[in-house]
């Protein structure tokens, strides 16, 4: 906790009066990790651009966990208790599920991905953790890119898939 408090430039005095324990500190931050992760899966499913919605959660909740390092997992096995991540998950489930749905019913999806592919996704996603954290973002969004390029259906016209020219070795950012 000192240690805390001398990186947030304030005295432990101060830190205890606001968070009296240490678990009290970890659950604020575990709270503002559910709310980050709550809000980019509601943003994308307010999003009129069902494809774009779709895009954009599955980057962004890439980069939340990169970010983390492992923060979600230290803490539930620390404090499994402290909170109903189990209602947290079944309630960003659903929403995560409807942002797939509306995806493929405007035929930008491929028709076989469904949640349980999602969570697979995010947890291939999760082992960019361990890159250096002066190129994680990068390599998060080129990961995202792949990703969503082979989720996306083919377009009709010869010669081309997912919106991209035929030959363009994937150096291109993807079009959302």
């Amino acid at each position: 906790m000192r240690q805390i408090a001398r990186r947030a430039d304030v005295g432990p005095a101060t830190l205890y009066r606001r968070f009296p324990t240490k678990r009290d500190l970890v659950l604020k931050a575990f709270e503002n990790e559910l709310a980050e992760c709550s809000s980019i899966v509601h943003d994308g499913a307010a999003d009129p651009d069902p494809w774009r919605g779709f895009c954009d959660v599955i980057e962004r909740i890439l980069l939340l966990n990169a970010r983390n390092q492992g923060f979600t997992d230290a803490f539930m096995s620390a404090h499994p208790d402290v909170v109903d991540f189990e209602a947290h998950r079944e309630e960003l489930g659903r929403v995560v599920s409807t942002v797939i749905g509306r995806a493929q019913a405007a035929g930008r999806l491929r028709p076989d991905f469904g949640f349980d592919d999602f969570a697979v996704l995010l947890l291939a996603g999760r082992g960019l953790t361990a890159a250096p954290a002066a190129t994680r973002d990068a390599a998060v969004r080129r990961f995202a890119a792949f990703m969503i390029d082979g989720l996306r259906v083919a377009d009709t016209e010869p010669g081309t898939r997912g919106g991209g020219a035929a030959g363009d070795g994937g150096s291109r950012p993807i079009s959302r």
